[in-house]
């Protein structure tokens, strides 16, 4: 059952283990930027997405005060730059973030309050984002990392370390929310949720996003989850709750859900009038303002009223002094922000094992001298046992890849082999994979999750795309390495939930790498250098390949590597280039026997081959593309335009796609048969094209 813990004032005097003259100092601190902000940089268009955190503050500096592991980090969300402020963050790198100059947590790539703080020396904060409930799921995968470090790997400075992620009142409706309690509870992992009510999400009353508007009295009963629920308006009693919160999560390394409620003392944002509240409301919201209470509760237990005039002075005075250097930092170079949307030679500080001391064995293009052929499963499983068996960090996980070994027997016996915390099976939950992926991988991990169909990667979608961002949005402070396997394609048959291969939305999203290979020897040397890269990579395995007697190859060795954006010429000639990747390769090779062809396998589609097209192109003056997606907007489409762009004049013939009508993958094999582009229409295309 889970612990309802509602503490009262056990003792009204300040608890000496708190600095309360720093908590003084740095509620004035957020006070004196917030009224700065409001009334001079707003209007003044310095500050362009402004959140006040009056009222929230308070507790969100207690709970700073108590984030002393080396290895703790928290996540929060718009509203949490006073926890930053604790964390020791710079005023003048807030200020600055916040005017998006140069420096700062992206400079001035991402808004203002979307904070992140890579810290070696302390807790960091890790990248927030403006996407209300997506940052639970990256806290709890740090936690299990954290877990990771502290059991599997031995590694007793872990042993303490927590992640905790802040949220409001609004987030608890969220798929995050569930997807990270859901995995916090079953994982028991060193997890703290900290809920800060404030009674609305922007204009809807807490109600309407729980029943009864109490997320903690609802969770009184969930299950391997301690519930502590109180004022946090109230020095006393937020201190005494934070403390005990966070106690609970350090020393018996179970979850805890922590509500405090807090008065939103301004507008949701800026440009938010409050005009859904009545006078009523926004009374007793100031009532309830948590710094006069501070002032009460300190003065003169702690402080003369004199020190505490003083300490308010001193907050202005550095809160004026951080808008000065603020105004003084530059705007970014615009032609820098290009720049870290993948690793390009400069290190991040956090994120991946490379900042860890990770050092890349080895590696060759050639591959060892011919053997027995074998499937595409048997070679990106022989390749995940030895990366696993060389790489301690390497952890694998999903929905039945446990003793199932995966619904494409892909990870069959690796459980056993490797323990069940190294390859584990989740909750059905692709928002909790994802998101946990992040995490992990921000810890130093390298996470490689399985979405068991293309399609189910639908409701990760935020997960995804945040992923991809995080290296360049804080400008290369963070980055998060996940290699994400992902199985799609037809294979007897089609159906529109499990034969979807819509590679093309993940080339779309900034930062990912995508690998489609078509073979056992390209599986290995791809996903070899995805788990040893610094860049997040969407790893698509064809169903139709995976056990296809065309794709068997023998195995390449453990050496074995291939470089992205390199494609491959399976045929030369000199009469059509027909590019194409994945299960249509096989096809072409088929299509275009006894004509002299080039065919060109891109192996990977982010970053592609443009000089291998282009080259290939000015050889044959003709150029036909094949793959399995939809044409509309497929990927086939930027080829053709980059071709038209650069090589028009080397055209004896319109560039030609052919491609899947724009439909969803049919059930009936024989409806499948004449969607997915054949052996036959692409050798009649082929002929067509050499006509013209």
């Amino acid at each position: 059952m889970a612990q309802l813990a509602v503490r009262k004032h056990e003792r009204n005097a300040p608890d000496d283990r708190i600095d309360w003259r720093r908590v003084a100092h740095l509620v004035q601190l957020s006070r004196a930027l917030d009224e700065m902000e409001e009334k001079r940089l707003v209007p003044e268009k310095k500050v362009l997405y402004q959140f006040s955190a009056r009222g929230h503050d308070m507790a969100q500096i207690l709970l700073g005060t108590q984030l002393t592991g080396l290895h703790d980090a928290t996540c929060g969300y718009y509203r949490s730059r006073p926890l930053l402020l604790s964390l020791g963050v710079d005023p003048a790198d807030a200020l600055g973030s916040a005017m998006g100059r140069a420096g700062g947590y992206s400079g001035g790539r991402d808004i203002g309050v979307v904070f992140n703080y890579p810290n070696r020396a302390g807790a960091s904060a890790l990248p927030m984002c403006g996407g209300v409930g997506a940052q639970y799921t990256p806290t709890a995968g740090w936690a299990q990392a954290m877990k990771y470090y502290a059991t599997t790997l031995g590694r007793g400075d872990y042993s303490k370390d927590i992640g905790v992620v802040l949220g409001g009142d609004g987030s608890v409706a969220s798929n995050g929310f569930w997807a990270a309690l859901t995995a916090a509870t079953t994982q028991a992992l060193p997890m703290l949720f900290y809920i800060e009510d404030n009674g609305f999400g922007i204009s809807v009353p807490s109600a309407v996003q729980t029943p009864g508007g109490n997320i903690a009295a609802n969770l009184a009963s969930w299950k391997n989850l301690a519930v502590f629920d109180g004022d946090g308006c109230d020095p006393a009693e937020a201190a005494n709750l934070i403390q005990d919160a966070v106690s609970f999560v350090r020393e018996e390394r179970k979850p805890a859900l922590l509500r405090l409620t807090v008065p939103r003392l301004e507008g949701h944002s800026f440009q938010d009038t409050q005009t859904y509240k009545s006078e009523e409301t926004v009374r007793r919201e100031w009532e309830r303002d948590p710094l006069p209470r501070l002032r009460d509760f300190l003065v003169p237990a702690v402080m003369t009223t004199e020190e505490w005039s003083a300490c308010e002075s001193d907050a202005r005075q550095m809160a004026e002094s951080a808008r000065a250097a603020a105004e003084q930092r530059p705007v970014a170079d615009p032609s820098s922000v290009t720049r870290h949307v993948f690793f390009d030679g400069e290190m991040q500080v956090m994120g991946g094992q490379h900042p860890m001391g990770y050092v890349q064995p080895a590696t060759t293009t050639e591959a060892e001298t011919p053997g027995v052929r074998i499937n595409m499963v048997t070679a990106i499983r022989k390749t995940l046992e030895h990366e696993m068996s060389i790489n301690e960090r390497v952890v694998i996980f999903g929905e039945d890849v446990g003793p199932k070994g995966g619904v494409h027997a892909v990870t069959l016996g690796m459980q056993e082999k490797f323990g069940d915390e190294r390859v584990f099976d989740t909750s059905l939950s692709e928002e909790g994979i994802i998101g946990r992926a992040v995490g992990m991988a921000l810890a130093g991990l390298v996470p490689v999750p399985e979405i068991q169909f293309r399609k189910y990667a639908e409701p990760a979608t935020e997960q995804l795309n945040d992923c991809g961002t995080i290296r360049w949005r804080t400008n290369n402070r963070f980055a998060a390495p996940v290699v994400v396997r992902m199985p799609g394609g037809f294979f007897k048959c089609g159906d529109p939930w499990h034969s979807q291969t819509n590679e093309v939305a993940f080339v779309h999203q900034p930062g990912w790498k995508v690998a489609v290979p078509s073979n056992a020897t390209d599986a290995v040397g791809l996903l070899r250098t995805s788990i040893r890269g610094n860049d997040p990579v969407i790893f698509f395995e064809h169903r139709a390949m995976l056990d296809h007697a065309w794709a068997r190859r023998p195995y390449p060795g453990d050496d074995f590597a291939l470089p992205f954006g390199k494609g491959s010429l399976t045929r030369i000639g000199n009469d059509i280039t027909i590019v194409t990747w994945g299960a249509m390769v096989q096809r072409c090779e088929e299509a275009a026997e006894g004509i002299s062809a080039d065919i060109i396998d891109l192996r990977t589609l982010m970053p592609w081959d443009q000089e291998a097209v282009l080259a290939s192109v000015a050889k044959t003056h003709r150029c036909l593309i094949v793959h399995e997606d939809l044409g509309t907007g497929g990927f086939g489409a930027e080829i053709s335009a980059v071709i038209a762009d650069k090589a028009f004049m080397d055209l004896d013939a319109p560039v030609s796609r052919l491609t899947m009508p724009d439909i969803p993958s049919p059930h009936n094999p024989v409806l499948l048969d004449w969607a997915v582009p054949s052996t036959e229409r692409i050798a009649k295309r082929i002929a067509e094209l050499l006509e013209f």
